[in-house]
């Protein structure tokens, strides 16, 4: 699976950038917020994580290969969620994504359905169906959610350690599981440097 695509961008449009890396270009499908981030950077060295995933009917044998780009691992992971809903999908997903996923994950846990349906392609039915799926599921990615936990419960050198192992590919959900752990276990730990590695032993299993 490509997981990340760095290159510069040569265009964009209103749902997918190419992306060139050496003598090859790739098209990457993109969320509305994507696209309007990237916008004014023709021409730059961009960073995707990406996702694949096939288009098409498996018994009519005509299966497409799409790429498609986010931001963060974040995005990502709040992506393969939100599509996890009865009857989004992966093209209905990426076109209802034009404002941040914070508001949008915001909008679940608050079981906000008016602002689910001002997103483009999400009728009442959808907006009811989300809200029962994923709310609870998307308390981490929700704006002020995160914030609020982190500064209540995380120091410093713990948030660093955070967004380095997002960074590296691990949930948040996950990460800020293991983040309490380890503080639990060693309150001694004072830096992200000491932190990190203290997680993946701790993942690994291996006693501490």
């Amino acid at each position: 699976m490509i997981a990340g695509i760095e290159g510069k961008l040569v265009k964009l449009d209103t749902e997918t950038a190419l992306v060139q890396i050496g003598a090859i270009t790739y098209e990457v499908m993109l969320p509305g917020y994507g696209v309007s981030a990237l916008s004014g950077l023709i021409g730059t060295e961009i960073s995707l994580c990406t996702m694949e995933y096939y288009e098409g009917s498996l018994g009519g044998g005509n299966l497409i290969p799409r790429l498609v780009g986010f931001l963060s691992p974040a995005e990502r992971e709040f992506f393969a969620t939100f599509t996890s809903v009865k009857g989004m999908g992966i093209r209905k997903g990426l076109r209802a994504l034009n404002m941040p996923i914070g508001e949008i994950a915001a909008a679940v846990e608050n079981g906000d359905e008016k602002l689910l349906m001002s997103l483009p392609g999400i009728g009442r039915r959808m907006a009811q169906q989300t809200v029962a799926e994923l709310k609870g599921k998307l308390r981490t990615f929700a704006l002020g959610a995160e914030p609020a936990r982190v500064a209540a419960e995380l120091k410093a050198y713990q948030i660093e350690a955070l967004e380095v192992l997002v960074a590296w590919g691990e949930k948040r959900n996950e990460a800020l599981e293991l983040i309490e752990l380890a503080g639990r276990k060693h309150p001694e730990v004072r830096t992200a440097e000491e932190l990190v590695p203290l997680v993946y032993r701790l993942k690994q299993g291996i006693e501490v």
